[in-house]
């Protein structure tokens, strides 16, 4: 009897932070895994932690990239939209830095989704989105970055019930605050570190891990009948 074959996974913004963690997680649990990172930079610094996983460089708001990238398939799996930006200090309230962000978070996604659609369609396979709690949350700091994220938990919805009837599942997770090179500046400062930590019920700040199991979870067998769904994972910050 021949081996079950292993799954194809591709991981956007897969180099860094929660990306680069899920990518790993479905590594170890025996997935093929393409991890994409912005620049040649992002790639070349990437750390697989022993793991063989390949890397490309994608910038998701260029469709040729896109293309390029997607005809390296030969099949997929399992597509995780990790690539996001985030403006800080005001500038997201710029129309021009505003419509850059949602171009990367929201509209990148989708030009992924319907990349990707064809090869998901013939496997039967899932997506995940990288929400945030910020998709129900407004931020006056980063309104770019969380219109983006609402449009996220929206879109995540309408294509779970839009692709139904090929067999793709559609979800997204939504991290709340998570120590990844994001966010780094708010971790590093003591007073809002102190806020955050005061907010999250469980009393830390998350980690990548943190969040890789719970994409695990969404893209295995052991979640086939659900879609549509935005799953919180944000220490119970949401909740309180």
């Amino acid at each position: 009897m021949s081996a079950p074959r292993a799954r194809q996974a591709l991981v956007t913004g897969g180099t860094s932070g929660i990306g680069r963690a899920i990518a790993i997680a479905l590594a170890d649990d025996g997935a093929r895994v393409l991890a994409t990172g912005h620049s040649d930079e992002e790639v070349q610094h990437f750390d697989s932690a022993g793991r063989a996983i390949e890397t490309a460089c994608l910038d998701v708001t260029q469709p040729a990239e896109i293309a390029e990238v997607v005809l390296r398939l030969e099949r997929l799996d399992v597509l995780v939209n990790c690539a996001g930006t985030i403006l800080r200090g005001g500038l997201e309230h710029e129309p021009e830095k505003f419509a850059r962000v949602v171009e990367v978070n929201l509209t990148g996604t989708m030009r992924m989704c319907a990349a990707c659609r064809p090869l998901l369609a013939q496997s039967r396979g899932c997506v995940l989105n990288l929400a945030s709690m910020l998709s129900t949350f407004g931020s006056g700091h980063v309104p770019a970055y969380s219109a983006s994220k609402g449009g996220i938990m929206q879109l995540t919805k309408s294509l779970a019930i839009a692709w139904a009837a090929d067999g793709i599942r559609v979800n997204a997770i939504a991290p709340g605050w998570i120590e990844t090179p994001l966010t780094r500046p708010l971790f590093d400062d003591p007073e809002r570190s102190r806020r955050i930590l005061e907010r999250t019920p469980l009393g830390r700040w998350g980690r990548p891990e943190d969040v890789a199991g719970a994409a695990l979870f969404l893209c295995s067998p052991a979640a086939a009948f659900i879609t549509g769904a935005v799953l919180p994972v944000d220490g119970g910050y949401s909740a309180a």
